[in-house]
Order: structure tokens, then C-alpha cells, then sequence
């Protein structure tokens, strides 16, 4: 377990570099944090830094946005499951296909679904500190 602490946003390219080189090859991720901690901005700030050249949004409607890295045409899977009434709801559109796809899968509202996490997720919890700053903790 590690933790990166985000100070502002300008900070956030250096944490998402950080979070980056601590992947260890691991493609699916799930952010917890209470609404509003910064799970979308931190989420499109590794988008970025991992090569996303194309506008980043959050896939609240549309439950899971695709982007793929221009240089090498590897694909990530951002999630938002904030809608999503059930797991069955989640099976129906693929969710396991795409965990097993071994692309990158960014999953916020993981505990919606979690009976469908494969056992190598990796859980990232986003903290607001009474500063301001955020404290990003990684469990593998």
C-alpha cells in the first residue's frame, strides 16, 4: 500500500506519473472517495499522462467512455457506475468482457459491482483533506 498526496491541481501531472510507475502492469483499477473527492479529475489526468490525446469526459450517462493511446492504439476503459441500478445491469453491457480484456480499466463507483471485480483489482481510494489537498492510497 502507497499513497500520493496531491497538493492542488497543479500538481496533479506529477501524481498521475507517480501513479503511473507504480501500475506494475495491472489494467483494472477502482476509485472510491465520496463525491466530489476528484476521482474524474485525477482519473483524466492519467488519461493524459498515459498518451490520451483526445477530449476526456466523464462517462456518468454513458457509463463507460473509450479511449485509445495514439502511439501505440492501446485502449482504456474509463467506468462510472454512480447510475448503474444493479450487477446484472453491468453483465448486460459487457462490464467482465472489458475487465478481461487486458486493456486499462478506470472504474469509479466500484462497490456498485464489485461481486464482478476480477481478484487482481487494483483499489485506489481518493481522500479530501481539510486543507484541500488529496491523498491518493493504493492497495495492491
Amino acid at each position: 500500500m502507497y499513497s500520493i498526496r496531491i497538493e492542488n491541481i497543479e500538481s496533479l501531472p506529477a501524481a498521475a506519473q507517480e501513479f503511473i510507475r507504480q501500475m506494475n502492469d495491472r489494467t483494472v483499477f477502482a476509485f472510491t472517495g465520496r463525491m466530489g473527492s476528484g476521482k474524474t479529475t485525477f482519473i483524466k489526468a492519467l488519461c493524459e499522462a498515459l498518451g490520451v490525446t483526445e477530449v476526456i469526459n466523464s462517462p456518468t450517462f454513458a457509463i463507460v467512455n473509450e479511449y485509445r493511446l495514439e502511439k501505440t492504439g492501446r485502449l482504456i476503459y474509463h467506468f462510472d457506475f454512480y447510475r448503474i441500478g444493479s450487477a446484472q445491469e453491468a453483465i448486460d453491457m459487457g462490464a467482465p468482457d472489458y475487465f478481461d480484456s487486458g486493456d486499462c480499466c478506470f472504474i469509479e463507483w466500484p462497490e456498485k459491482i464489485e461481486s464482478l471485480l476480477p481478484d487482481l483489482t487494483v483499489f485506489v481510494t481518493i481522500e479530501e483533506q481539510d486543507d484541500g489537498a488529496r491523498v491518493i492510497t493504493i492497495a495492491n
